[in-house]
């Protein structure tokens, strides 16, 4: 707590912290570090969807296991929905949650809340738990709940709640397609409402406004080059925050949204755009993905060898940001033929590398990633605590502008791009010396036919490295880790699988994972 108050003071001190700086130093701390300044052409990500249901109106928005819908009448159904959420007490301000499966309901449900003025709070219903549902309901204080029949039994309702069925609603013919709207709401309202993991076992909500996704799903890079006629994959769990990338991106870009059923490759190999974490990307073939010209990754570290693969045959992008940054706060073009890394910041925003006390790093010394300008989040609903611990006044920007405290390794590469180095959380001691998990993975992903690994600390004296596919031999990954590192990073052992487990929002299941290893061990200890 002492650590948390200093570097805090520390921190509130004026752009005097550059002073230790050479000019060189000085000069590249602010022209790297400061994205490009861009006029955002919206205030409200639906709004360029209701121009493109105006100009494209018999245009395909969206598809989903044979069914299709058009920007017409998906504007049409989103309208009706915000009448019918004014109808129930909904004003701007409010959160609407949003308890669906993927698929075209979760779409005017998405729309009609926006449209109504409130904050979407999305949750794949058949896949979180009843707890986890009232929880969010609770945190995000919401009164109506969006679902669809065929998951309406696991959605809890508490008292004073209403509960509309999307499909059922969407069933009724639409008789006026002037359904009156209010004016529209001021900007600066919320987008949508995420839920990360929280440090105390309870995931904390993440308030992401209009003006936030505008500025990175409206501006080069973060559109990705999304217009009409191309198709986006959507593959991810509604309620990850780079399935805002795939729904909002595409549908404010007048693309057209491929949703995917049970088959993600099915879904990818048709399209033009895919977003994805690198556990999603690995799964899928390149080779099959022939309509493909852009993807972009993201929520987890990228390995060199994935993103060479990808980049020889489209436009890929590495970005990287937590949701309390609005998706990825940085992007970066990768060429096969140079380093990878997450590249600079994106339109609007900043990146500072920070030493323990806030004082900006050298070029090429690693310090902690510090997150500024338009993309910086409202903050955590209901927890002033933690707001006030990682969000901070930014004293380079000043004007009583925020910085977010992302707890991401890093540093200036001497051409100004950010070479991104793990987690504070995922620097751990080992027999008293001080590992950064990722170098170890890194390593492991490097050696021949290795595409994805993960490592963890099993205890005091003992790391533990899980590699896919299962032809990775583990004495030859072992190998590699003893003669690049030093003794205390090499893994105790190496487990080869034929995929590494994932989540619900397809990043690497650290904590299966764990289980595993938990279990071997003792099993180990038995015999």
């Amino acid at each position: 707590m002492q650590q948390q108050v200093i570097e805090r003071a520390s921190l509130s001190q004026s752009v005097q912290a550059l002073d230790h700086l050479s000019d060189h130093d000085r000069e590249r701390f602010w022209r790297f570090g400061q994205g490009p300044v861009m006029t955002v052409p919206d205030t409200h990500i639906h709004r360029p969807f209701e121009r493109y249901a105006a100009i494209q109106p018999d245009a395909v928005a969206a598809e989903h296991r044979g069914e299709t819908i058009t920007y017409a009448e998906l504007n049409r159904q989103a309208n009706r929905l915000a009448t019918t959420l004014a109808g129930y007490g909904v004003r701007p301000g409010d959160n609407v949650a949003v308890f669906v499966r993927r698929g075209i309901p979760m779409l005017v449900g998405i729309l009609g809340v926006l449209k109504a003025g409130g904050a979407y709070v999305p949750q794949d219903a058949a896949l979180a738990p009843p707890a986890h549902l009232r929880h969010v309901i609770d945190t995000a204080a919401t009164r109506v709940i969006l679902t669809e029949s065929s998951v309406a039994h696991h959605v809890p309702l508490p008292a004073g709640h209403h509960l509309i069925h999307l499909d059922t609603l969407m069933a009724h013919p639409l008789n006026d397609d002037t359904f009156r709207l209010r004016a529209p709401v001021s900007p600066g309202e919320n987008c949508y409402v995420l839920f990360t993991s929280g440090t105390t076992g309870k995931p904390n909500g993440v308030v992401v406004t209009h003006r936030n996704v505008c500025n990175i799903l409206l501006t080069a890079p973060g559109n990705l080059g999304i217009r009409p006629g191309w198709t986006v994959a959507q593959l991810l769990n509604v309620a990850f925050d780079m399935a805002a990338w795939e729904i909002l991106g595409c549908l404010s870009n007048g693309g057209t949204l491929a949703i995917r059923g049970d088959d993600v490759a099915a879904a990818a190999e048709r399209a033009d755009v895919i977003i994805a974490t690198p556990t999603v990307l690995s799964a899928l073939d390149p080779g099959r993905c022939e309509s493909v010209k852009v993807v972009a990754v993201a929520g987890e570290p990228c390995p060199a060898s994935l993103a060479d693969q990808w980049a020889t045959r489209c436009a890929f992008y590495n970005g990287c940001g937590p949701t309390e940054t609005t998706i990825v706060n940085t992007m970066h073009l990768h060429d096969a033929a140079r380093q990878l890394t997450i590249g600079r910041p994106t339109p609007n925003n900043t990146v500072y590398v920070l030493d323990p006390a806030g004082r900006p790093c050298r070029i090429g010394e690693i310090g902690e990633m510090w997150a500024g300008g338009d993309g910086v989040s409202a903050g955590y609903v209901g927890n002033p605590a933690l707001n006030a611990e990682r969000y901070v006044p930014d004293p380079f920007l000043g004007g009583g502008r925020l910085m977010f405290r992302t707890r991401d390794l890093g540093h200036w590469t001497h051409d100004g791009r950010l070479e991104h180095l793990g987690r504070t959380d995922d620097q751990v001691k080992v027999r008293g010396f001080r590992v950064e998990l990722d170098s170890v993975s890194a390593i492991l992903e490097s050696v021949p036919g290795c595409q994805r690994a993960v490592t963890l600390k099993l205890d005091d004296r003992n790391l533990v490295s899980f590699v896919a596919p299962s032809h990775v031999d583990p004495q030859t990954a072992r190998q590699a880790v003893a003669n690049a590192l030093p003794y205390y990073c090499v893994p105790a052992a190496i487990y080869a699988l034929p995929a590494l487990p994932e989540t619900s929002r397809g990043k690497i299941d650290k904590a299966a994972l764990r289980q595993m290893a938990i279990a071997d061990a003792q099993l180990e200890h038995v015999a």
